[in-house]
């Protein structure tokens, strides 16, 4: 893209998001002012720019204590932001269609306007302690799936994907991720990317967490490719807790399993800030040297890539699109990728492919209308 049209994209996104922001916050406005009619408006502008800016500047060089607080703002004020949009938007529709139709006496306005905003308000605020909940917990998936090279033995092999470390709620969750996968007994982990989010001292007790990945009980080994948000200046201290959590990541490189599968590992296509210098290599070069006697699993971030491969790959497995995350976003993502969820195969020949919504949140520590899952694909 050339600098031309990035700026002339910046000021587009910006001007709709600060439209946006105005809106929910004239909204919100009106709400308290219908209730409470001496409300001082620039006292409410005030608290509402920072509380709208917070999850930049949670992101920007302050003091520890102040960066952690205001980034738990933020975080959580996005996901809220969403929903208190989508009402407000909804109500004001209804609203409009009602005064067109005549439904609404001129005299009640106001009135009706501050109802349907109390609503919406309160919709929003449901929505968002059921997203808070529902993303403390962690749902089980399982497939069965035949490879195009069957096994002598079925393999039970464990997917997960886009944990997030550094975001909020991401450490705590290891604990319940690891005592889900050692309770489903694995031949084999896969961890497909995003382990991480862009910078590793983001994170409070990598200690911890290192030891907790050490627990994990698996016949074969733990292993991973790298994410887009895996890469960046801390690059090289996100290896070295990878490396002392036994956690092997395999960089356009490839491991032979108990004599049975070939699992290899890509590089994602487009890392935040780069793999220190590593570059993603074409399939061919990756799989030439692998006795492809053996069924081949490819542990790919990215869905959207999955059309580089053959009948030289018999599964792939990916994450990356959280399903969404947070409902409406689910409709999205199935518009961008072939494969945004579940399990897919393009016709009988084709790789198998599994999409896990990840085991972890990404900026907002919320879920709606998806789960943080463990997969287990039993392989054949």
């Amino acid at each position: 893209m050339s600098t031309g049209r990035m700026i002339f994209a910046i000021i587009i996104i910006t001007g709709i998001l600060g439209s946006s922001f105005f809106y929910v916050g004239r909204r919100i406005y009106q709400a308290l002012e219908f209730l409470f009619p001496n409300i001082d408006g620039r006292i409410f502008t005030c608290i509402y720019i920072v509380i709208a800016l917070s999850f930049i500047l949670g992101r920007m060089p302050l003091p520890f204590f102040l960066k952690g607080a205001v980034g738990w703002i933020g975080a959580h004020w996005l996901g809220l932001f969403i929903y208190f949009l989508l009402f407000f938007i909804a109500a004001d529709l209804i609203i409009l269609i009602g005064r067109i139709a005549k439904l609404i006496p001129a005299d009640m306005f106001l009135s009706t306007r501050f109802y349907a905003g109390t609503a919406a308000i309160l919709l929003s605020a449901a929505v968002f302690c059921y997203g808070i909940y529902n993303a403390r917990t962690i749902k089980f998936t399982s497939y069965d799936v035949q490879l195009n090279r069957s096994l002598s033995d079925e393999m039970n092999i464990v997917l997960i994907s886009d944990l997030h470390l550094g975001d909020i709620g991401s450490e705590k969750r290891i604990d319940d991720v690891v005592r889900g996968i050692n309770s489903i007994n694995p031949d084999i982990v896969c961890i497909a990317g995003d382990i991480f989010t862009d910078d590793y001292f983001r994170l409070k007790n990598p200690d911890k967490a290192s030891a907790l990945f050490r627990s994990i009980e698996s016949a074969h080994g733990v292993y991973a490719s790298l994410g887009n948000h895996d890469g960046g200046s801390t690059f090289s201290e996100m290896m070295d807790f990878l490396e002392r959590s036994n956690i092997k990541v395999l960089n356009d490189e490839h491991v032979i399993i108990d004599d049975r599968l070939v699992l290899i590992g890509r590089l994602d296509s487009s890392p935040i800030g780069g793999f220190g210098g590593l570059a993603r290599k074409d399939f061919p070069e990756v799989i030439a040297p692998v006795d492809v006697s053996y069924p081949v699993v490819v542990m790919e971030h990215n869905p959207a890539r999955i059309g580089e491969y053959g009948y030289d790959a018999d599964l792939i497995l990916a994450g990356h699109t959280h399903r969404g995350q947070l409902f409406p976003g689910g409709i999205f993502t199935k518009l961008i990728f072939a494969a945004d969820y579940g399990h897919y195969q393009k016709d009988a020949n084709s790789p198998h492919v599994v999409v896990t919504q990840g085991a972890g949140t990404w900026m907002m520590p919320i879920r709606v209308g998806t789960n943080n899952e463990i997969v287990s694909v039993i392989v054949r």
